[in-house]
């Protein structure tokens, strides 16, 4: 097979380390409307010892946050101190099953899930930062210095058995926080969905039940509906018990068909199910209401892409092809109006939007991409793309330099004087120097390049999802 990726291995060859310091390499010019902190969480450890991990999820997980204050920007990052990471760190050794590594002595939480490597998404919420990992409770970190304060269980609402996925959904009109989580069993797996307060209350708690074990990663938020696009990615149960990875657990049954699940946001109940085709959805764009329609945007792809996570680092060798599509759905009706597709098909992923227009109707959207998608071998995300729903292509594509790959979510920062402008943070990374980088683009002119990048002193893991909390500045009349 073709080396599509040359020299990536370099992004999970080092040991990790933690740091924090005022970044002082900066070309380019960072815009002046920047102003607050961009998190990152990703997989950052991938050995212990002579023991490597196979999976990209496997990594332990660590938050990297740039502050924009002044003038000057600070870098700093720091390991979550989950159950996991601190067990492994007092022995020295692996003691835990991850996504896709298992060993003769592994163990699983209670026997029956995995310990959470916290290493999937990072927000800002109330007084904290709350990093996400797959099916566990979030771990609270300090906004400044990204210390590890515990496990949080809003307010003891929630245990930590409790199913929690690494996607939820924050309204900033309302202040609430939406999530879910699967509670996986072969007799009857149920979907439990949360709504909480902007104060972080419990408002409720609905348990919905699945016809078998659907493994998803994302959900949707309108104004009125939670919406989860069910694919037929199934879980055994079972297989995971006795032994096997979560990875080498899951199933593709596309016979089985994919449908959208529509909930009332008021009240948790189940308004309609459609049926739209049989393919895979990893992660939403955005949903919204229109003229008494609903709009689901959402990145779908042929079929799962887990698989092309191991073996580290020969990752993406495989990869299918994706677009953004659109699913206009009546759903006093139950039936899908119309389908639109976006013609970017190089394996999409991360999707991210204007933070205002959540929940409402928006044009534009930047996820990024992998050139050589269709082609065996090894490759890795190369493009940052930007799209409009209003073209069936992607209207400005930014393609790195040889050597050169992209990590964490494209986030946008719009500038509050100017709400046609705005700017895109994403990593960079150096493979041949392997260096790493944050580099910021005008989020409308993504093609020309970098207007700025931020080179760290020490190279960082490729992150997975990100997010930017402005800071709070006093106008004076």
């Amino acid at each position: 097979m073709e080396d599509y990726a040359p020299l990536i291995e370099r992004a999970f060859s080092f040991e990790p380390c933690e740091d924090s310091y005022v970044l002082e390499d900066i070309a380019g010019e960072i815009p002046e409307f920047l102003h607050g902190t961009y998190y990152l969480n990703g997989p950052a450890r991938f050995s212990r010892g002579s023991f490597r991990y196979r999976h990209w999820l496997d990594g332990d997980g660590m938050v990297c946050a740039l502050r924009f204050d002044g003038g000057l920007v600070h870098f700093n990052n720091r390991f979550v101190r989950s159950t996991k990471f601190s067990a492994e760190e007092q022995a020295g050794q692996p003691i835990f099953r991850t996504f896709g590594t298992s060993f003769t002595t592994d163990r699983l939480k209670r026997g029956i899930a995995l310990e959470s490597t916290v290493n999937v998404s990072v927000y800002p919420y109330l007084n904290s930062v709350l990093a996400f990992g797959e099916q566990g409770l979030p771990w609270e970190l300090d906004p400044i210095t990204l210390e590890t304060r515990g496990e949080y269980n809003f307010g003891g609402h929630l245990n930590d058995v409790s199913p929690f996925a690494a996607h939820p959904k924050f309204d900033s009109v309302t202040g609430e926080m939406f999530n879910f989580g699967i509670a996986y069993s072969a007799a009857g797996p149920i979907l439990n969905l949360y709504r909480f307060g902007a104060a972080g209350q419990l408002i409720y708690r609905k348990r919905l039940p699945l016809d078998v074990a659907r493994s998803i990663h994302d959900f949707g938020l309108s104004q009125s509906y939670v919406i989860f696009y069910l694919s037929p990615y199934i879980l055994n149960m079972e297989s995971l018990v006795h032994g096997e990875t979560l990875m080498d657990a899951l199933r593709w049954e596309p016979e089985r068909g994919s449908c959208l699940l529509i909930v009332s946001r008021e009240t948790g109940e189940q308004s309609a199910v459609v049926l739209v085709g049989n393919r895979y959805c990893l992660h939403f764009i955005n949903c919204f209401e229109h003229e008494g329609r609903l709009m689901v945007d959402v990145l779908e792809l042929d079929h799962p892409i887990y698989d092309q996570y191991q073996l580290v680092p020969d990752l993406f060798t495989g990869v299918c092809k994706g677009r953004p599509v659109r699913f206009e759905i009546n759903v006093a009706d139950q039936e899908r109006i119309s389908t639109a597709l976006i013609d970017y098909q190089l394996a999409p992923d991360f999707p991210s939007i204007i933070p205002r227009e959540f929940t409402r109707p928006y044009q534009d959207f930047w996820m990024l991409g992998i050139s050589a998608t269709g082609k065996r071998g090894r490759k890795f995300f190369d493009q940052l793309a930007h799209a409009r729903w209003d073209c069936t292509k992607a209207c400005d594509v930014y393609h790195a330099p040889r050597l050169h790959y992209l990590g964490g979510e494209p986030i946008f920062v719009g500038n509050p004087d100017n709400e046609k402008a705005g700017a895109i943070i994403c990593q960079l990374f150096d493979a041949e120097s392997q260096r790493s980088s944050f580099a910021i683009f005008d989020a409308y002119k993504v093609s020309r390049g970098p207007i700025a990048v931020l080179r760290l002193k020490q190279p960082i893991h490729l992150g997975f999802h990100a997010s930017f909390h402005p800071a709070v500045t006093k106008r004076h009349a």
